[in-house]
């Protein structure tokens, strides 16, 4: 087995408000103290400085997306130089005139931009109206080589698919992040809210045990118009182990030493990858499986009654 190889990884949570200036403020504040503690990578949550301006259907927020060329590339980019760490930002990327992302920029630890993800799912329900906004990506989930290690990234929705974590895996990432908004309503709380939370982080442990590798789910927090953010960041090691969680309601960074031999140990000792059979699974990539008869009934289902999950 390889000897250890440590690298030390911060995640950001954050309140936002409705002034970027005053969000790039504090993200610097938050990115400093990932550094003070060693971090030599960070990544902040979904539209890491606004505010979460999915929860209505409103042209005039497309105001709020940039280019590359904008100030949260460059407010982004002068982080990594200044901090010497790897950074991950999420942006609203205007790509064209009507062609808009939700995109993370990857930033090398001397400024320069690595790469982009576009978020690949898209979600639409109440509160949460991306679709109005947001093109899906289309770049089949890339890793990014970085001076703190191979990294991938999904985006909020996209960790309800365990295709897209296998996906990422299997091009050699080390560490998959998942930046999210995701939170309650006041009407799902109270019956729902701890079976979502849980759900969402059961999820993502889920992707760490199944493909031996480090999750990173920096989430934000507070309450913005109906949404209550659940907070919660967390890291996962290969085998579904909280390194360790934030708090659910306010401001605070994550850094943990994360021991990269140990994605190979887990992979030996829980051989999935070895065992998995690629010779079985061809209609992954369609919609459905037609040759499998419907259970009776099925053409005319009742709609069951809303279970308020999942959000997100």
């Amino acid at each position: 087995m390889p000897g250890k190889r440590v690298v030390t990884v911060g995640i950001v949570q954050m309140i936002c408000v409705d002034d970027r200036k005053l969000n790039f403020e504090k993200a610097e504040q938050l990115i400093s103290e990932c550094a003070k503690q060693g971090a030599k990578l960070v990544c902040l949550q979904e539209l890491s400085y606004d505010l979460y301006f999915c929860q209505e259907e409103d042209y005039d927020k497309f105001n709020l997306a940039e280019s590359m060329d904008g100030s949260i590339h460059d407010f982004s980019s002068e982080m990594a130089r200044k901090y010497n760490l790897v950074l991950l930002a999420g942006i609203f990327e205007r790509r064209a005139p009507g062609v808009f992302h939700n995109s993370f920029l990857i930033f090398e630890n001397d400024g320069t931009r690595v790469g982009v993800y576009r978020k690949a799912h898209i979600p639409d329900d109440p509160s949460y109206y991306e679709k109005f906004f947001f093109t899906p990506g289309d770049d089949p989930f890339p890793v990014f080589e970085t001076s703190a290690g191979r990294v991938g990234v999904c985006i909020c929705w996209d960790q309800w698919y365990p295709e897209a974590s296998r996906l990422t895996a299997m091009k050699g990432a080390e560490m998959i992040f998942y930046p999210t908004a995701i939170g309650w309503l006041a009407e799902d709380k109270t019956d729902f809210g701890a079976s979502q939370k849980s759900a969402w982080q059961t999820m993502m442990r889920s992707h760490s045990i199944a493909n031996g590798i480090y999750v990173l789910a920096p989430n934000r927090c507070g309450t913005e118009s109906k949404i209550e953010f659940w907070g919660s960041s967390f890291i996962s090691d290969p085998y579904g182990n909280i390194l360790q969680e934030a708090n659910v309601e306010s401001d605070e960074v994550i850094v943990q030493e994360l021991d990269l031999s140990l994605i190979e140990s887990a992979r030996t000792h829980w051989p999935f990858f070895r065992d998995r059979r690629i010779d079985l699974y061809g209609d992954l990539t369609k919609r459905w499986r037609e040759d499998i008869e419907q259970p009776s009934g099925s053409q005319n289902p009742i709609v069951p009654e809303s279970t308020g999950f999942p959000r997100r």
